[in-house]
């Protein structure tokens, strides 16, 4: 699905004035989800999930053109782990 269409879908379940307003609400929420997260925090919704930042350390891993090694740098890492609510909804 890409951003359009979910901005679409978002209109009408959310019964907007406009597309337009929907697509600034979902920037806004998008946005403070990014501002949460860039500061290292968690943040959950109960019932759908919890976002959260997790550190990558550095390790060896192997070009699988070449087979050469190289070094991957530690890193940042968001993760998602889904609630009960959302893990039921899928699987049903």
């Amino acid at each position: 699905m890409t951003k359009k269409e979910f901005i679409d879908l978002y209109a009408q379940k959310g019964e907007f004035q406009s597309k337009a307003e929907a697509e600034r609400k979902a920037n806004a929420f998008l946005a403070t989800l990014e501002e949460i997260l860039v500061k290292g925090e968690e943040i959950a919704f109960l019932g759908f999930g919890k976002f959260e930042v997790s550190e990558r350390a550095a390790r060896t891993g192997r070009n699988p053109q070449t087979g050469e090694e190289m070094k991957i740098e530690a890193k940042k890492v968001v993760k998602f782990k889904p609630g009960k609510g959302l893990s039921e909804a899928v699987n049903q």
